[in-house]
């Protein structure tokens, strides 16, 4: 599978660009700052927060599917999600690539927006405690989910055969190789998951063309 992936060199990122590599697809990396990445990683620069649409047409142009694991590392990148994620779908309408799989989070299902502002208060999938936890935590990264929240918006309303992968919690533990999915709400009392086996849930969901159109809420 000929993959194209954006922010390989984040958390997350980089451990989709190993496990890629590794199943033998042909991957090329969308990153600000290729020197981070393996040597002779297959490359395009492109800053998420200025890019540059054209660059970012002809790095997209003959992928399979193009996987995204964009989200703001803190104040200087604000708003990134959205901001790139808007130019990945433009890039991938100009070179005619449809299949597109994007990281978010568990909260987001919560988070109205100004297209869909009647998001339920809680997520069905929520026990108590979580209940009680998430407003705390969504206070505490209110910019970094409304970011989020956005970009599932554009993704949801592109058109193309997509794909929102959300996480609860992520440890940089092992991968365990085994973890629940629900679609559109999250797994019951879904405390964590590490970055090893959501990269793990992304490629899965890259490769499964019936999770296009699906929200893919992912947890131990």
């Amino acid at each position: 599978m000929k993959l194209v992936l954006a922010a390989a060199t984040g958390a997350t990122g980089r451990l989709v660009l190993d496990q890629a590599l590794a199943a033998g697809h042909d991957v090329t990396a969308l990153v600000r700052s290729p020197g981070k990445l393996p040597p002779a990683t297959p490359h395009a620069r492109i800053d998420f927060s200025t890019p540059d649409a054209d660059a970012l047409a002809a790095a997209v142009a003959g992928a399979d599917v193009v996987v995204s694991a964009l989200g703001a590392t803190g104040k200087h990148d604000a708003g990134v999600a959205r901001t790139g994620t808007v130019a990945i779908i433009e890039a991938m309408r100009a070179a005619g690539v449809g299949r597109l799989v994007v990281l978010s989070a568990a909260p987001i299902g919560t988070v109205p927006t100004p297209v869909r502002p009647d998001k339920p208060r809680t997520d069905p999938g929520d026990g108590l405690v979580l209940r009680v936890l998430t407003p705390i935590v969504k206070r505490a990264l209110a910019e970094h989910y409304a970011d989020l929240a956005l970009m599932e918006d554009v993704v949801i309303d592109s058109g193309l055969d997509w794909t929102i992968v959300r996480p609860p919690r992520l440890t940089d533990g092992p991968a365990k190789g085994a973890w629940r999915t629900a679609v559109g709400q999250n797994p019951r009392n879904g405390w964590t998951i590490s970055r090893a086996d959501l990269a793990a849930s992304m490629l899965e969901a890259a490769t499964d063309p019936g999770a296009a159109g699906k929200i893919l809420a992912v947890a131990y």
